[in-house]
């Protein structure tokens, strides 16, 4: 929420409407997460998803299934985190990722412990004391929505971070890529793909959104959530676009103000004429440097 402030301040908008705009702002950001949650917290679809990753669980109904998704466990960022349980025995993770890194194990860790403090307080059981907690078996999952190449079927706490030592706790999750089957985890990854196909054709626009969405019911992904959903998807990527200018002008904002600062420090020393700090400070302009020179002038 500070950040968010700050970025609001910096673009010239008024203390006292901060709260409305920060609001709009912090709805806005759900968007990176959205899709995959809005999506997979519809029992109907998260049944579907449960069954792709356990096909031999022929009984299981959307009843047996609890969301127990945590929401800014650890930032402010929101990620694509889904966390269910299944008949009361299963604690399954998945996060769903664009861009590799293996620190997505560190995070489920650490999601992990909060998805169990959260369980055992849901439960009202007491691992002060001497009984034994009952403990759902955990499952981890990462839906890679990139390409695979060379990239692991499964990935390890101990080989990723240890060198593969022996250390008292590990962690694995399985990682699941794009196949050929026509599975609902599948249909989501090529969801993904489309969109980022379009986005490169058409820039972070709507058009971009509305093709994601008609190609993707004309091939049959996801077509019934989209048909259900249009207006939803389409106002969910759509504010994930505006976050990302949002941020984008912040960044610009602060590394002009940075160079300012650089270029007022040299213009004080005198040392150097302004055609050589224009050389430093290639993201001012001269006529800018110029103006600045005649503010220092006036200071001095």
């Amino acid at each position: 929420m500070y950040l968010m402030s700050r970025i609001l301040r910096n673009r010239g908008i008024k203390v006292q409407d901060d709260t409305k705009q920060i609001e709009e702002v912090m709805a806005k950001r759900t968007a990176k997460n959205s899709v995959f949650l809005d999506l997979f917290q519809n029992k109907r679809y998260l049944l579907k998803l449960y069954k792709t990753l356990h096909p031999e669980d022929t009984t299981a109904t959307e009843d047996s299934l609890t969301d127990v998704t945590i929401t800014n466990v650890l930032t402010d960022n929101l990620y694509n985190d889904l966390g269910f349980i299944a008949n009361n025995k299963l604690m399954i993770l998945v996060e769903a990722q664009s861009t590799w890194t293996v620190n997505i194990l560190v995070r489920v860790l650490l999601y992990l412990a909060q998805s169990y403090h959260e369980y055992f307080q849901r439960t009202s059981q007491d691992y002060y004391k001497s009984r034994k907690v009952r403990i759902p078996k955990p499952e981890l999952y990462v839906i890679f929505t990139g390409n695979k190449g060379r990239k692991p079927d499964r990935i390890l706490l101990s080989e990723e971070f240890f060198k593969g030592a022996d250390i008292d706790i590990e962690v694995k999750a399985k990682v699941i890529y794009e196949s050929d089957t026509d599975d609902i985890i599948n249909q989501y990854i090529i969801f993904c793909k489309v969109f980022n196909e379009q986005t490169k054709q058409h820039g972070m626009t709507q058009k971009a959104v509305t093709e994601t969405i008609r190609i993707c019911k004309d091939r049959n992904v996801l077509r019934e959530y989209l048909a259900q959903r249009e207006k939803e998807v389409v106002t969910i990527m759509m504010s994930l676009f505006n976050e990302e200018q949002i941020m984008k002008s912040f960044i610009r904002s602060e590394r002009h103000d940075a160079d300012r600062e650089t270029a007022e420090r040299m213009i004080r020393k005198g040392k150097m004429s302004l055609e050589e700090i224009a050389d430093y400070v290639p993201s001012l302009p001269l006529e800018e440097l110029k103006e600045l020179e005649a503010e220092v002038m006036q200071l001095a």
